[in-house]
């Protein structure tokens, strides 16, 4: 059934795999160090920018939820009304450990940071024509969680069991951050 009146949920994604971050520095020749990979707040919390849930949900340009598990012929229109009608606050949502922020200590010796358990891990990818690609990403282990508040406004083409269905089956399947489908993966609660 379309949902006709807003409706605001508590969201809690509670990771079932480590997840990697790769934050984009706006310029192809910059390199990050991987600290500045991750996303951090004024208070040195790890983060996740409330964009990259939206854009797990209804991305067009890239892997998504909906592009992963609607028909082809319904998807972009299914995630245009995600993005026109859903927000998701704070802006940036804190990672949590035993309900508590996961903060970034500043420094890695020897590839982890003691305080965050984050740690460095280096992969290879391979470009066209086998091209190897070394990546090196910060990633949080386990256990990790993030709790947002959702606002889902009327929509004809959307229904409260659609955008639960995307987040139980693209939290099993495709999960947040890089290397999505490998990493990133997550468990689904919402009241």
């Amino acid at each position: 059934m379309a949902i006709t009146i807003a409706i605001k949920k508590d969201v809690v994604l509670k990771g079932a795999a480590e997840i990697l971050f790769d934050r984009y520095s706006g310029d192809n020749r910059v390199k990050l160090a991987p600290e500045q990979k991750l996303y951090l707040n004024g208070k040195n919390e790890i983060v996740l920018p409330s964009l990259n849930i939206i854009s797990f949900l209804c991305a067009q340009n890239t892997e998504s939820a909906c592009k992963l598990l609607l028909d082809k012929r319904e998807y972009k229109q299914i995630a245009s009304a995600i993005l026109a009608s859903t927000q998701i606050a704070p802006n940036f949502i804190p990672f949590l450990r035993d309900g508590k922020p996961v903060k970034f200590g500043g420094s890695f010796e020897n590839d982890i940071d003691s305080t965050s358990g984050v740690q460095i891990v280096r992969h290879v990818a391979r470009l066209d024509k086998g091209i190897p690609n070394p990546k090196e990403r910060p990633m949080l282990s386990l256990p990790w969680a993030l709790n947002f508040k959702m606002t889902i406004l009327p929509n004809p083409d959307l229904s409260e069991d659609l955008i639960e269905n995307l987040f139980v089956d693209g939290g099993a399947r495709l999960g947040l951050g890089t290397f999505r489908k490998a990493f990133g993966k997550f468990e689904f609660s919402w009241k």
